[in-house]
């Protein structure tokens, strides 16, 4: 049925007034990636037909590997043969040697090269090692050997935070060709993860022009995750400029931007679709309309009136609804029922507007964190309510959290220890390995378990602080994680069957996890996709027909207010106590490895974004608490 389903090339997009690129929004990032894929072989096989090569400009980051897994599924299943292709990529870090694992040469080896039948001399990558004083020659080389073949039949790109594509960072001109670029700080900060910090990753590259780009005859752009979201808008609604070099693919006639929805979010159909067209008036969407234009006047939801709702497009909703009144005091009424201070239900009230149920009164709660912090950074609070109303609380650690440790922290706790036990071997020997390191060594094993020692004992201080006893803390080291680098493992069957253990052991009335996929280096999705496996494959248990699965957000977002199902009110000294839990994560906070785009401490970011949630449900004519954390009910 896939291979029936094939992207529309068009010419400039104009299904609404704001939309200069053709786009396609799918919920499912694989799913998406399987048609690229497909389109792609499609074309090879066309080029096969016709006896000619097929020349490829090809993309790195995380954006196009699930569309070289599916070519190199697609070859293994004999349904494909690279021997007409040539390929092009993009860029290259410089300075870079081909041997270096976070090289863009070892990343398409490692992604496809490695696995189809290409002719290695068909694969061209700029090279990291040209002599500095050579690569203006080398640029002009690459450009030529392009044209000789008549120019890109097809170009797959990704898109940078601040709008780049291939490394043509803001300020690229539109007649811009192959040469050696300094990298925008925002790019190299995006990139620490995979270099183990900001410090270790190259400020400059070479990268293909706009100019060689938009001369492709053919372009897919692919973007995933909320992060894209802005940029994504910039590029598709926004005017052509070189601070937003991907605007200048409103100019091509075969483009197709292919998002998943949370990289659409911010387009002013999905955001905003009542200010394109007629709409169908959903509760959610109506929630989220009148939320919406509440913030947007800077007015109580109370205080809207009928002129606000018809100046801002909303017409049909008033005309639906009867009165800017009415609706008003059913969306008021609607927030006020999210608002609980107990998270695990109130024992003998009336739950029937209430976010959580009543009974039992004592649940048991079943709390998944991806790192050995996340519970507390993002429901810190909610885990101390929970324990403190007497409910049967248990956390499970999903990873080790030891790539997050610095070498400098883990040398600390080496050498105390190596103190402590005068004569064993095993302390010294750490302790060498950790000072014999080079920039992007793996990790040993020994040092992996020390690393991750040393998170596993600032965890038990947190959840002691809470009070909750040892026994109900379950480390999972789940086996995905343990690869030594940022770059993970897909989660696979023993991932699975350790999920899928504790919830069948513990049997939760409640599982709390996150839903936070703005983690800088994917853990906390493939966490996520880890619970959501497990319970695909156990919901028909009779103790999940009583199990409600409750999203979180981390330390870098928080869910918008017309998605909270549970909003729960944190008193300031609740705040402290939180505060505090996180600040038993030492090894966390004076340099966090994963920063992602927020310098400050998690503690002080995970403060905020609460104070900031209890605001915008003040500003909205709600109560006004200290704090709010917030939660999102999965259904299944």
């Amino acid at each position: 049925m896939i291979k029936e389903i094939k992207f529309r090339q068009v010419g400039k997009f104009e299904d609404t007034k704001f939309e200069k690129i053709h786009n396609e929004i799918f919920q499912d990032s694989s799913y998406a990636s399987k048609l690229a894929a497909l389109e792609i072989s499609d074309l090879i096989k066309q080029k096969q037909k016709e006896g000619k090569p097929c020349i490829l400009g090809l993309a790195t980051g995380s954006s196009p590997i699930k569309v070289y897994e599916e070519l190199v599924t697609l070859y293994r299943l004999g349904e494909l043969s690279f021997n007409n292709v040539i390929t092009f990529n993009l860029d290259e870090y410089y300075p870079m040697d081909t041997d270096n694992q976070q090289s863009y040469y070892h990343f398409m080896h490692q992604h496809l090269f490695d696995h189809v039948d290409i002719n290695p001399e068909n694969i061209n990558i700029p090279s990291g090692n040209i002599n500095l004083e050579e690569i203006d020659q080398y640029c002009i080389d690459y450009e030529m050997k392009i044209k000789k073949l008549g120019g890109l039949d097809f170009q797959l790109l990704g898109i940078g935070r601040t709008g780049h594509i291939g490394f043509n960072e803001p300020g690229s001109h539109r007649n811009s060709g192959t040469r050696i670029i300094t990298l925008d700080h925002i790019t190299r900060r995006d990139a620490a993860s995979d270099f183990n910090g900001l410090e270790n990753v190259p400020k400059r590259a070479i990268t293909m022009g706009i100019s060689t780009i938009i001369k492709a005859k053919r372009i897919l752009l692919l973007a995933w995750g909320h992060k894209k979201a802005s940029v994504v808008k910039k590029t598709i609604e926004g005017e052509i400029t070189p601070q937003i070099p991907a605007s200048f693919l409103q100019d091509h006639k075969n483009i197709t931007v292919i998002l998943d929805s949370e990289a659409a979010a911010d387009l002013t159909r999905i955001k905003t679709p009542w200010l394109v067209d007629q709409c169908i008036w959903t509760p959610k969407l109506k929630l989220k309309a009148v939320t919406w234009l509440s913030e947007e006047v800077q007015k109580p939801l109370l205080k809207l009136t009928d002129k606000d709702y018809n100046d801002h497009g909303m017409s049909s909703l008033l005309t639906l609804e009867g009165s800017a009144y009415e609706l008003n005091i059913k969306m008021f009424n609607h927030l006020q029922n999210t608002i609980t201070g107990w998270p695990g239900g109130k024992p003998n009230a009336d739950d029937t507007k209430r976010p959580e149920r009543a009974n039992p009164a004592q649940k048991r709660v079943l709390i998944f964190s991806p790192h050995p912090d996340d519970d507390v950074i993002s429901m810190g609070g909610t885990f101390s309510r929970l324990i403190d109303q007497g409910h049967d609380v248990h956390v499970a650690y999903q990873t080790s959290g030891n790539i997050a440790v610095t070498d400098q922290e883990a040398l600390k706790f080496g050498e105390v220890a190596q103190r402590l036990a005068e004569g064993n071997s095993i302390f010294k020997n750490i302790i060498d390995v950790i000072k014999s390191k080079n920039t992007g060594d793996i990790d040993s094993p020994e040092v992996r378990l020390t690393k991750g020692l040393i998170r596993t004992m600032e965890s038990y201080g947190a959840t002691r602080y809470l009070g909750l006893p040892d026994h109900k803390v379950h480390f999972l080291n789940l086996p995905f994680y343990e690869t030594g680098r940022a770059k993970k493992n897909p989660i696979d069957t023993p991932d699975i069957n350790i999920v899928k253990d504790i919830i069948t052991h513990i049997k939760p009335h409640q599982i709390y996890a996150a839903g936070d996929l703005a983690d800088p280096h994917g853990t906390h999705k493939l966490c996520l996709d880890a619970i959501l496996e497990t319970i695909s494959i156990i919901k028909h248990e009779k103790f999940m027909n009583d199990c409600w699965l409750w999203l979180y957000r981390g330390a870098w977002h928080e869910w918008d207010i017309h998605d909270i199902e549970m909003a729960v009110p944190l008193s300031p000294d609740e705040v402290n106590r939180k505060t505090n839990a996180i600040l038993f994560h030492q090894s966390q906070k004076d340099k966090v490895m994963f920063q992602g785009e927020d310098s400050r401490e998690f503690w002080l970011r995970a403060e905020e974004r609460n104070k900031d949630t209890a605001e915008r449900y003040d500003n909205l004519g709600l109560a006004d608490y200290e704090a709010i954390e917030a939660f999102k009910r999965h259904y299944f």
